[in-house]
């Protein structure tokens, strides 16, 4: 894990993903809710049928910088069955910044990112768009891998 950590390049993903949410205020309301709604939905993602890895948790979300609504997903193949509490979406293909870093360096990570953004010339898609962050989840290990990715504007760099 050593090696790739904070290493920044362009990738296109699209997901499904069926998961819960939180919305609190931000930035007061942060990490805080975000912790809160992974281990809700930890406890609970065995009832997701068509899971694509039951280790891996997407957690998409939207700010403003007022508020912020924060997901904790599992990708599926299928959108057709979706528990009772949860929601399932599509995340279109977008083309993103991304960085891997861990679960206890992803403020550095941001930092990292942000910046070679910066310096690359790109600029974050704030419209039809999710940041997301992706976390590999190792329930013995105390720190995991996470890849933190923002949304970019078409035709930039």
């Amino acid at each position: 894990m050593e090696e790739t950590l904070f290493t920044c390049e362009l990738v296109t993903k699209e997901w499904k993903v069926v998961g819960m949410h939180i919305t609190a205020p931000f930035p007061a309301g942060f990490p805080e809710a975000a912790l809160q709604i992974h281990h809700e939905f930890w406890e609970k993602r065995h009832v997701i049928k068509h899971a694509v890895n039951r280790n891996v948790l997407l957690s998409p979300f939207i700010c403003n910088e007022i508020v912020a609504t924060y997901f904790a997903c599992l990708e599926v193949d299928d959108l057709t069955s979706v528990p009772e509490g949860m929601m399932g979406f599509s995340i279109p293909a977008t083309r993103y910044a991304q960085v891997s870093c861990t679960n206890k360096t992803i403020e550095k990570g941001y930092d990292v990112l942000l910046n070679w953004m910066h310096q690359n010339g790109y600029r974050q898609k704030v419209f039809k768009a999710f940041q997301v962050e992706v976390y590999d989840i190792q329930e013995t290990a105390e720190e995991e891998s996470v890849k933190l990715l923002i949304p970019i504007l078409e035709g930039e760099g």
